[in-house]
């Protein structure tokens, strides 16, 4: 019998479920994908069910699974959007809807936290700023809205950590989730009991703490009944999308930098100490040693959907992106004069402002669907530029661009954003997402590998896109209305209903 070389990578995505079956060192052998609903029952709410999910993942990994020998596999590994927040009671019941990544009610609880915590210190001890992405925030939200519920929490973590939990029964917390949830102390890479308190919820509902790929727990004998996964099959820690998109896209040298056109937009840059700044996230780099400074835009593709959906309803499941992107090809740089913020589910990095809104301005009659499909692409693309001055500004000088994801199927799109930042941008050739990273991390886990660079044989450079230096003149003028935009408009987001 041979030694088993074929891995499994699992994305809990925002828009889509996928699964991927990797022959190591780079056969792809099956992908499977199901879509997700994203709610908004409110404004600046962003939920989805964790039921979904794992019935999503059962149905993936089943079809992947299908005609190959089980005998093969040597581990799985889950990855997923962060820091969503997934409540459990003491027996194991779903309490709620996930809270997302993208969710901005908690705007409250982050002012009242402001006030207790010292900031400064809180950003140097936890890498992260005080901000609606913290647990603390969320969690004080549901203690005042939803009191009851809050009392029966008995475990909290996040997205790929409930989806390990369904596969082996174990409850753990990853490791960039415990920090982004601000619960870790950087000076000693642990969970602090001090930091937990600041949420409200009891220190023995947050889980221990696991490490990517190190593998956490096994697959149950219900799981491997309901996924078709052989039972005892390793499981690893798990890892946040974005970052293991920074590794599989190559990300592993200063002044590299992922662009990641997901349903969120994120952009990650990689050093060899925590720079914490609190305009930007801090997270851990999947290479022990290093740190992936980065920023998440909270609607990105999410954006689009909703306006292709909106602007053509008729499409139904069919999304009109292909169509509305050869009238935006036709709008010129700037979209004459009609400039997006697109805030729709308020902004988290590098404003930080769950009360900021989406909005078009400077719409006339001359203005047509393109105009703001156009706008829209372009917005996206001036909240990455935003990222890069920021990045400027602490220090980290932009050397390579590299974009991945699903919007980067979209040639206007792309090159767009090379316009707007004056810089080539090449594209991943990596048509699968974070699963192919996470497969990798459980090769990497399994010991099918050793040497983390080994990931490129899964991840090829695609396409460069070029800039036209003369729409990046032209850029440079809509991104400073752009910037300007939000600084107008952000007294009257802030203004309390009548």
């Amino acid at each position: 019998m041979s030694h088993p070389d074929i891995v499994i990578g699992l994305d809990i995505g925002t828009t889509s479920t996928m699964a991927v079956a990797v022959r190591m060192p780079n056969q792809i052998l099956a992908v499977a994908s199901r879509p997700v609903k994203l709610s908004s029952p409110q404004a600046g709410w962003a939920e989805e069910d964790p039921h979904q999910w794992w019935g999503n993942a059962v149905e993936v990994l089943g079809e992947i699974l299908h005609g190959l020998d089980t005998a093969e596999l040597a581990g799985i590994c889950t990855t997923g959007m962060l820091p969503a927040v997934v409540l459990l009671d003491d027996d194991g019941a779903l309490l709620r809807p996930s809270i997302q990544q993208s969710d901005g009610r908690c705007g409250a609880q982050v002012t009242e936290l402001r006030s207790e915590v010292d900031e400064a210190l809180f950003l140097q001890r936890t890498g992260n700023g005080i901000n609606q992405q913290l647990l603390a925030a969320k969690l004080r939200w549901i203690a005042r809205h939803e009191p009851e519920l809050f009392s029966r929490i008995g475990t909290v973590f996040g997205s790929y950590d409930y989806i390990n939990w369904r596969l082996t029964g174990t409850r753990a917390v990853e490791q960039n989730w415990a920090l982004e949830a601000g619960f870790t102390d950087l000076s000693t890479d642990e969970i602090a009991d001090d930091l937990v308190a600041l949420s409200g919820v009891k220190r023995s509902a947050v889980p221990p703490r696991s490490v990517s790929h190190v593998q956490m727990g096994a697959v149950s004998e219900d799981a491997a009944a309901a996924t078709g996964l052989p039972a005892g099959l390793p499981v690893f820690g798990g890892a946040a999308d974005h970052i293991v998109s920074a590794l599989g896209a190559g990300i592993r040298e200063p002044g590299d930098i992922l662009l990641k056109f997901g349903g969120a937009g994120d952009i990650v840059v990689v050093t060899d100490k925590p720079l914490p700044d609190e305009r930007l996230y801090m997270d851990y780099h999947l290479v022990p040693g290093l740190y992936a400074p980065n920023g998440c835009m909270a609607s990105s593709g999410s954006a689009l959907n909703w306006l292709g959906a909106l602007i053509d309803p008729t499409s139904g499941a069919e999304r009109p992106h292909r169509a509305l992107d050869a009238l935006a090809e036709a709008v010129p740089a700037g979209s004459d004069g009609l400039i997006c913020l697109p805030y729709f589910l308020g902004e988290k990095t590098p404003i930080h402002d769950p009360l900021a809104r989406g909005c078009f301005v400077g719409l006339g009659l001359e203005h047509g669907r393109g105009h703001m499909w156009r706008a829209l692409l372009e917005a996206v693309a001036f909240g990455f530029r935003h990222h890069i001055d920021v990045l400027r500004d602490i220090g980290h000088t932009p050397k390579r661009y590299v974009a991945s994801d699903g919007g980067t199927n979209s040639r206007v799109w792309m090159q767009i954003m090379a316009d707007v930042l004056g810089a080539p941008v090449t594209l991943l050739d990596n048509h699968h997402g974070s699963s192919v990273g996470a497969a990798f991390v459980a090769a990497f886990g399994a010991g099918l590998v050793s040497d983390w660079s080994a990931v490129t044989a899964l991840s090829q450079m695609g396409e460069t896109i070029e800039p036209n230096m003369a729409a990046h003149a032209t850029y440079n003028q809509s991104y400073a209305r752009y910037r300007e935009l939000y600084e107008t408009l952000a007294p009257y987001f802030h203004k309390a209903p009548a």
